[in-house]
Protein backbone atom coordinates (compact mmCIF):
# COMPACT_ATOMS: atom_id res chain seq x y z
CA UNK A 1 0.00 0.00 0.00
CA UNK A 2 1.60 3.39 -1.02
CA UNK A 3 0.71 6.05 1.02
CA UNK A 4 3.44 9.14 -0.31
CA UNK A 5 0.35 10.59 -2.40
CA UNK A 6 -2.40 10.48 0.39
CA UNK A 7 -4.31 13.99 0.16
CA UNK A 8 -3.92 16.17 2.90
CA UNK A 9 -6.25 18.45 4.28
CA UNK A 10 -6.23 22.39 5.28
CA UNK A 11 -5.87 23.66 8.95
CA UNK A 12 -6.02 26.67 10.15
CA UNK A 13 -4.00 27.50 13.22
CA UNK A 14 -4.28 30.39 15.56
CA UNK A 15 -0.34 31.19 16.91
CA UNK A 16 -0.40 32.63 20.24
CA UNK A 17 2.32 33.36 22.78
CA UNK A 18 3.32 33.24 26.25
CA UNK A 19 5.93 34.57 28.77
CA UNK A 20 8.51 33.01 26.57
CA UNK A 21 7.50 34.45 23.62
CA UNK A 22 7.95 31.21 22.05
CA UNK A 23 5.09 30.81 18.99
CA UNK A 24 2.19 28.30 20.21
CA UNK A 25 -0.66 27.24 18.21
CA UNK A 26 -4.45 25.48 18.85
CA UNK A 27 -5.98 24.45 15.47
CA UNK A 28 -8.95 27.29 15.15
CA UNK A 29 -11.88 24.87 14.85
CA UNK A 30 -11.52 24.36 18.56
CA UNK A 31 -11.91 28.27 19.57
CA UNK A 32 -14.95 29.96 20.22
CA UNK A 33 -13.90 33.66 20.28
CA UNK A 34 -10.50 35.56 22.19
CA UNK A 35 -11.46 38.43 24.59
CA UNK A 36 -9.74 40.77 27.24
CA UNK A 37 -8.92 38.56 30.07
CA UNK A 38 -12.15 39.49 32.22
CA UNK A 39 -12.46 39.78 36.34
CA UNK A 40 -11.87 36.30 37.47
CA UNK A 41 -13.58 35.13 40.72
CA UNK A 42 -10.87 32.60 42.67
CA UNK A 43 -12.08 29.21 43.81
CA UNK A 44 -10.19 28.11 46.49
CA UNK A 45 -10.74 24.54 46.34
CA UNK A 46 -9.85 24.75 42.50
CA UNK A 47 -6.98 23.06 40.75
CA UNK A 48 -4.10 25.02 40.80
CA UNK A 49 -3.61 25.26 37.24
CA UNK A 50 -7.63 26.45 37.12
CA UNK A 51 -6.68 30.78 37.34
CA UNK A 52 -10.23 31.42 38.65
CA UNK A 53 -13.99 31.76 36.91
CA UNK A 54 -15.15 34.01 34.68
CA UNK A 55 -18.88 35.21 33.31
CA UNK A 56 -19.43 35.01 30.09
CA UNK A 57 -23.00 36.33 28.79
CA UNK A 58 -24.46 34.83 32.23
CA UNK A 59 -22.38 31.34 31.55
CA UNK A 60 -19.24 30.30 34.58
CA UNK A 61 -16.30 29.61 32.41
CA UNK A 62 -13.16 27.92 34.25
CA UNK A 63 -9.68 29.77 33.39
CA UNK A 64 -6.89 27.83 32.79
CA UNK A 65 -3.63 29.35 33.83
CA UNK A 66 -1.64 27.84 30.60
CA UNK A 67 1.37 29.07 31.64
CA UNK A 68 1.37 26.99 35.10
CA UNK A 69 -0.09 23.93 33.21
CA UNK A 70 2.46 23.41 30.63
CA UNK A 71 5.34 24.24 33.15
CA UNK A 72 6.25 27.75 31.88
CA UNK A 73 6.77 30.97 34.14
CA UNK A 74 3.91 32.84 34.76
CA UNK A 75 2.45 36.10 32.90
CA UNK A 76 4.75 39.38 34.26
CA UNK A 77 1.45 40.77 34.40
CA UNK A 78 -1.10 38.35 35.81
CA UNK A 79 -3.67 40.31 35.19
CA UNK A 80 -3.06 41.40 31.23
CA UNK A 81 -3.08 39.32 28.74
CA UNK A 82 -6.31 37.57 27.12
CA UNK A 83 -8.09 34.55 27.05
CA UNK A 84 -8.48 32.05 24.00
CA UNK A 85 -12.33 30.55 24.33
CA UNK A 86 -11.99 27.01 23.50
CA UNK A 87 -14.32 24.19 22.80
CA UNK A 88 -13.17 21.01 23.32
CA UNK A 89 -14.32 17.66 24.07
CA UNK A 90 -17.72 18.62 25.10
CA UNK A 91 -16.62 21.54 26.97
CA UNK A 92 -15.69 24.83 26.95
CA UNK A 93 -12.79 26.62 28.88
CA UNK A 94 -10.52 29.94 28.63
CA UNK A 95 -6.77 29.44 27.96
CA UNK A 96 -4.97 32.82 29.53
CA UNK A 97 -2.02 33.51 27.25
CA UNK A 98 0.42 36.28 26.85
CA UNK A 99 -1.23 37.70 23.03
CA UNK A 100 -2.93 36.22 20.04
CA UNK A 101 -0.30 36.61 17.49
CA UNK A 102 -2.18 35.62 14.17
CA UNK A 103 -3.97 33.06 12.30
CA UNK A 104 -2.38 30.84 9.82
CA UNK A 105 -3.04 28.19 6.75
CA UNK A 106 -1.37 25.22 6.26
CA UNK A 107 -1.67 21.34 5.16
CA UNK A 108 -2.29 18.68 7.91
CA UNK A 109 0.99 17.14 6.10
CA UNK A 110 3.23 20.36 7.67
CA UNK A 111 2.56 19.18 11.05
CA UNK A 112 4.97 16.73 12.45
CA UNK A 113 5.57 14.82 15.46
CA UNK A 114 7.58 17.01 17.82
CA UNK A 115 11.45 16.16 18.15
CA UNK A 116 12.33 14.18 21.16
CA UNK A 117 14.32 16.71 23.78
CA UNK A 118 11.95 19.79 22.90
CA UNK A 119 10.40 22.03 25.62
CA UNK A 120 7.21 21.07 26.33
CA UNK A 121 6.89 17.90 24.56
CA UNK A 122 4.14 16.03 26.94
CA UNK A 123 2.04 18.69 26.50
CA UNK A 124 2.96 19.42 22.30
CA UNK A 125 1.13 17.18 19.64
CA UNK A 126 3.02 18.53 16.73
CA UNK A 127 5.06 21.57 15.46
CA UNK A 128 5.32 23.14 12.10
CA UNK A 129 7.55 25.66 10.59
CA UNK A 130 5.75 29.49 10.18
CA UNK A 131 8.06 31.96 8.32
CA UNK A 132 11.08 30.20 9.11
CA UNK A 133 10.26 30.29 12.72
CA UNK A 134 9.19 26.69 14.67
CA UNK A 135 5.44 26.60 16.29
CA UNK A 136 4.47 23.74 18.82
CA UNK A 137 1.09 22.85 18.22
CA UNK A 138 -0.61 22.62 21.41
CA UNK A 139 -2.25 18.65 23.36
CA UNK A 140 -4.96 21.02 25.20
CA UNK A 141 -7.01 17.55 25.43
CA UNK A 142 -3.94 16.54 27.75
CA UNK A 143 -4.16 19.61 29.59
CA UNK A 144 -7.83 19.87 30.73
CA UNK A 145 -7.53 15.49 31.19
CA UNK A 146 -5.17 16.68 33.85
CA UNK A 147 -7.26 19.19 35.19
CA UNK A 148 -10.68 17.37 35.23
CA UNK A 149 -10.04 13.79 33.95
CA UNK A 150 -12.70 12.17 31.70
CA UNK A 151 -15.08 9.81 33.95
CA UNK A 152 -15.04 6.38 32.36
CA UNK A 153 -18.70 5.07 33.04
CA UNK A 154 -19.12 2.17 30.90
CA UNK A 155 -20.03 -1.36 33.10
CA UNK A 156 -20.65 -4.79 31.33
CA UNK A 157 -23.90 -5.07 33.07
CA UNK A 158 -24.80 -2.10 30.74
CA UNK A 159 -24.92 -4.27 27.84
CA UNK A 160 -26.37 -7.16 26.76
CA UNK A 161 -24.82 -11.15 26.61
CA UNK A 162 -25.51 -10.71 23.07
CA UNK A 163 -23.73 -7.10 22.69
CA UNK A 164 -21.23 -8.58 25.09
CA UNK A 165 -20.11 -11.39 22.83
CA UNK A 166 -20.82 -9.14 19.50
CA UNK A 167 -17.92 -6.54 20.61
CA UNK A 168 -15.88 -10.15 21.69
CA UNK A 169 -16.12 -11.23 17.81
CA UNK A 170 -14.57 -7.95 16.61
CA UNK A 171 -10.98 -7.04 16.06
CA UNK A 172 -10.34 -3.21 16.91
CA UNK A 173 -7.65 -0.86 16.23
CA UNK A 174 -7.18 2.68 18.20
CA UNK A 175 -5.42 4.87 16.37
CA UNK A 176 -4.28 8.54 18.33
CA UNK A 177 -1.52 10.43 18.48
CA UNK A 178 -2.55 11.64 22.08
CA UNK A 179 -1.57 9.45 24.98
CA UNK A 180 -4.48 10.32 26.89
CA UNK A 181 -6.92 9.97 24.96
CA UNK A 182 -5.49 6.19 23.54
CA UNK A 183 -5.81 5.27 27.17
CA UNK A 184 -9.54 6.63 27.48
CA UNK A 185 -10.63 4.33 25.20
CA UNK A 186 -8.56 1.30 26.12
CA UNK A 187 -10.23 2.06 29.55
CA UNK A 188 -13.05 1.51 28.08
CA UNK A 189 -12.90 -1.37 26.24
CA UNK A 190 -11.67 -3.30 29.14
CA UNK A 191 -14.83 -1.98 31.61
CA UNK A 192 -16.55 -4.99 28.63
CA UNK A 193 -13.51 -7.33 28.70
CA UNK A 194 -12.45 -6.22 25.37
CA UNK A 195 -8.45 -6.12 23.98
CA UNK A 196 -7.80 -3.84 21.04
CA UNK A 197 -4.29 -3.05 19.33
CA UNK A 198 -3.29 0.38 19.10
CA UNK A 199 -1.31 2.89 17.07
CA UNK A 200 -0.05 6.49 17.81
CA UNK A 201 -0.16 7.45 13.82
CA UNK A 202 -1.88 6.96 11.33
CA UNK A 203 1.05 4.96 8.99
CA UNK A 204 1.28 3.33 12.05
CA UNK A 205 -1.96 1.72 11.44
CA UNK A 206 -1.62 1.22 7.74
CA UNK A 207 1.38 -1.21 8.74
CA UNK A 208 -0.43 -3.08 11.76
CA UNK A 209 -3.87 -3.62 8.75
CA UNK A 210 -1.48 -4.68 6.57
CA UNK A 211 0.66 -6.97 9.16
CA UNK A 212 -2.54 -8.56 10.23
CA UNK A 213 -4.21 -9.29 7.13
CA UNK A 214 -5.55 -12.48 6.21
CA UNK A 215 -4.39 -13.66 9.98
CA UNK A 216 -6.95 -14.32 12.81
CA UNK A 217 -5.97 -11.22 14.04
CA UNK A 218 -7.21 -9.11 10.92
CA UNK A 219 -8.83 -5.75 12.02
CA UNK A 220 -12.52 -5.28 10.77
CA UNK A 221 -13.23 -1.99 13.49
CA UNK A 222 -10.70 1.10 12.99
CA UNK A 223 -11.27 3.74 15.66
CA UNK A 224 -9.41 6.67 15.03
CA UNK A 225 -8.58 10.41 16.10
CA UNK A 226 -8.92 12.74 13.29
CA UNK A 227 -6.21 15.55 14.42
CA UNK A 228 -2.82 13.75 13.88
CA UNK A 229 0.45 14.87 12.83
CA UNK A 230 1.74 14.20 9.09
CA UNK A 231 -1.41 12.67 7.95
CA UNK A 232 -5.08 13.25 9.79
CA UNK A 233 -7.54 11.00 10.30
CA UNK A 234 -9.65 11.99 6.81
CA UNK A 235 -6.43 10.63 4.93
CA UNK A 236 -6.51 7.95 6.26
CA UNK A 237 -9.84 6.65 5.42
CA UNK A 238 -9.82 8.07 2.18
CA UNK A 239 -6.33 6.10 1.62
CA UNK A 240 -8.12 2.91 3.03
CA UNK A 241 -11.21 3.85 0.79
CA UNK A 242 -8.79 3.48 -2.46
CA UNK A 243 -7.07 0.31 -1.43
CA UNK A 244 -9.63 -3.13 -2.38
CA UNK A 245 -7.88 -4.83 0.83
CA UNK A 246 -10.00 -2.32 3.10
CA UNK A 247 -13.03 -1.22 1.06
CA UNK A 248 -15.43 -2.67 3.73
CA UNK A 249 -13.32 -1.81 7.03
CA UNK A 250 -15.88 -0.08 9.19
CA UNK A 251 -14.18 3.36 10.39
CA UNK A 252 -15.20 4.85 13.42
CA UNK A 253 -13.51 8.61 13.34
CA UNK A 254 -13.41 9.54 16.99
CA UNK A 255 -12.64 13.77 17.38
CA UNK A 256 -11.98 16.87 20.47
CA UNK A 257 -14.11 18.97 17.56
CA UNK A 258 -17.75 18.49 17.42
CA UNK A 259 -18.69 16.01 15.62
CA UNK A 260 -21.37 17.77 13.74
CA UNK A 261 -19.11 20.05 12.02
CA UNK A 262 -16.95 16.91 11.28
CA UNK A 263 -19.85 14.66 9.60
CA UNK A 264 -19.94 15.79 6.58
CA UNK A 265 -16.02 15.74 5.76
CA UNK A 266 -16.00 12.04 7.69
CA UNK A 267 -18.80 10.92 5.21
CA UNK A 268 -17.07 12.36 2.39
CA UNK A 269 -13.83 11.05 3.25
CA UNK A 270 -15.47 7.40 3.86
CA UNK A 271 -16.36 6.99 7.22
CA UNK A 272 -18.86 5.10 8.86
CA UNK A 273 -19.62 7.13 11.29
CA UNK A 274 -18.04 9.98 14.00
CA UNK A 275 -18.27 10.62 17.32
CA UNK A 276 -17.07 13.70 19.56
CA UNK A 277 -14.57 12.63 22.21
CA UNK A 278 -15.16 11.80 25.09
CA UNK A 279 -17.87 9.48 26.42
CA UNK A 280 -17.24 6.45 27.31
CA UNK A 281 -21.30 5.05 27.38
CA UNK A 282 -21.57 6.85 23.57
CA UNK A 283 -18.54 5.17 22.55
CA UNK A 284 -19.29 1.78 23.52
CA UNK A 285 -22.78 2.39 22.00
CA UNK A 286 -21.13 2.98 18.70
CA UNK A 287 -18.81 -0.09 18.87
CA UNK A 288 -21.88 -2.35 19.27
CA UNK A 289 -23.50 -0.81 16.49
CA UNK A 290 -20.57 -0.91 14.23
CA UNK A 291 -19.66 -4.87 15.57
CA UNK A 292 -23.98 -5.53 14.32
CA UNK A 293 -23.16 -3.72 11.05
CA UNK A 294 -19.58 -5.89 10.48
CA UNK A 295 -21.61 -8.77 11.54
CA UNK A 296 -24.28 -8.79 8.90
CA UNK A 297 -21.73 -7.92 6.35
Amino acid sequence: MSTTNARADSLSLLLFTLRSGKLMAINLLKVSEIIPCPPLTHLPESHPHVKGVATLRGASLSVIDLSRAIGERPLADPDAGCLIVTDVSRSKQGLHVQAVSKIVHCLTTDIRPPPYGSSNRSFITGVTQVDGTLVQVLDIEKIIHGIAPAQIEVKPETLSNDELELLRTTQILVVDDSQVALQQSILTLRQVDMECRTARSAREALDVLMELKGTPEEINLLVSDIEMSEMDGYALTRTLRETPDFQDLYILLHTSLDSAMNSEKASSAGADAVLTKFSSPELTRCLVEAARTINAR
